[in-house]
């Protein structure tokens, strides 16, 4: 095929995209897939359409290409245009390719929140622990914060405690949940003393959360701080705490 003939036909599929016909849509981005690198150029233009359905049709018909395209989206990440460093950092989180870790990391210091989401997203389903160290510096940020604690609680790598203890001790709720969470999922002793103190947030979830991890460490020491929450106003973490008591040698005197 001529560079012609397949540059118009790149011109007609990428036109197809912008179709309100769903099936025509999907019929584009496997086509523009089997093109390959000749479409790679094209797409990653297209990531920065004013609709967001077309941003992302882009995207996955970019990916769908396979991991051939890495390079170019880690490209991408330096682009002027917003929407295509966030559209990007989705590309690189569909693909799970370990290159693009360090590259997403990068991004999470992006000028854009999106672009920051995006990146801690893409970074959630890579899983892999070299992001650990930026994102427990993302942890300072109000844009992503929830989403990232969310992430390490995922990976689960010993290097957050001290972050995770600073989230669990701070002023956001959702932090504090996936804090508490974490905590008990790493393992870390480091964690049995504000994991204790937790017990007395005023989030019901934080609580029961904790509980769990101290269970989880096999924390006796908290066994008089959790007797409080067998009268909990909440049945949940009363029904937790009666289990984690149990997994931890306590028995109610007869």
């Amino acid at each position: 095929m001529s560079d012609d003939v397949q540059t118009e036909r790149i011109e007609r599929l990428i036109d197809a995209l912008r179709d309100d016909n769903e099936a025509l849509r999907d019929h584009a981005i496997a086509s523009l897939s089997q093109v390959g690198k000749d479409a790679v150029g094209p797409l990653i233009r297209l990531m920065a359409d004013e609709d967001v359905l077309i941003r992302e049709a882009a995207t996955s018909a970019i990916v769908r290409i396979g991991p051939s395209v890495v390079d170019s989206l880690i490209e991408a990440l330096k682009d002027d245009e917003w929407a295509i460093r966030e559209q990007a950092a989705s590309g690189l989180g569909k693909l799970k390719d370990p290159r693009g870790v360090a590259p997403l990391v990068n991004a999470l210091k992006d000028k854009d929140g999106a672009v920051r989401t995006a990146a801690v997203w893409a970074l959630e389903r890579v899983g892999d622990a070299h992001a650990v160290p930026g994102l427990v510096e993302a942890l300072t940020d109000n844009t992503v914060r929830e989403d990232v604690a969310r992430v390490l609680k995922k990976i689960g790598d010993a290097r957050a405690v001290d972050a995770l203890i600073d989230g669990l001790l701070g002023n956001n709720w959702m932090v504090r949940r996936h804090a508490a969470e974490a905590l008990g999922k790493i393992g870390d002793a480091r964690g049995v003393g504000p994991l204790i103190e937790s017990l007395k947030d005023e989030d019901w979830l934080v609580r029961r959360n904790a509980a769990e991890s101290l269970a989880r460490l096999g924390a006796k020491q908290a066994i008089a701080p959790l007797l409080p929450l067998l009268e909990d106003e909440n049945t949940m973490v009363q029904e937790t705490v009666e289990g984690v008591l149990a997994s931890l040698g306590w028995t109610a005197k007869p």
